[in-house]
């Protein structure tokens, strides 16, 4: 595996989004799926709070609430729809979606508690090497096998399980420069 010579990363400390509303955030993240709440702070001068969430090995999800913020803008600020539903494409410095990482043996399981807890999410998708780069089942090049919801903002959320290592081989595109 490449290392970074570098800096010393150890992981994401934590990822700040912007919420709408402070108490439908903590009752979905916390009442729905379970990420204890960590840390709140009132911002100075009535700014706005906020709150993090502990999403396990030591990383947070952390929100601010800002009471003037604007309004998302689906398909600018975060995806239209989630992944096989429509259009995924969001605008530059946007965030597009926050991966957790779940043990491989429990996604389905995990879906069917999102489904019961009233959650619309995806089908699982088997993310592969194929041209459609999906499959209807796991195959030898398959690297992932994930499921996707959103939270009451429409913050585009998935469920992602590794199914292998990568090797050299995985590192197989150019990257696209701006025209």
């Amino acid at each position: 595996m490449p290392e970074n010579n570098k800096f010393e990363l150890r992981g994401v400390n934590h990822l700040a989004l912007v919420c709408k509303d402070m108490k439908r955030t903590v009752e979905f993240y916390s009442g729905v799926l379970g990420m204890p709440l960590i840390k709140t702070i009132d911002l100075p001068g009535g700014r706005g709070q906020h709150f993090f969430f502990d999403i396990g090995k030591g990383d947070s999800l952390a929100f601010f609430w800002f009471p003037n913020a604007p309004e998302a803008q689906p398909g600018v600020t975060n995806p239209a729809a989630v992944a096989g539903g429509g259009s995924i494409v969001s605008a530059h410095a946007s965030m597009n979606h926050v991966a957790f990482d779940v043990p491989l043996e429990r996604i389905e399981e995990y879906r069917q508690r999102l489904v019961d807890a009233g959650i619309t999410v995806t089908q699982v998708i088997n993310h592969d090497d194929s041209p459609r780069q999906a499959s209807e089942a796991v195959n030898e090049t398959t690297f992932v096998r994930s499921i996707y919801f959103n939270d009451p903002d429409g913050i585009a959320l998935e469920f992602a399980a590794w199914t292998r290592e990568f090797t050299a081989a995985d590192v197989n595109c150019e990257p696209a420069a701006a025209s």
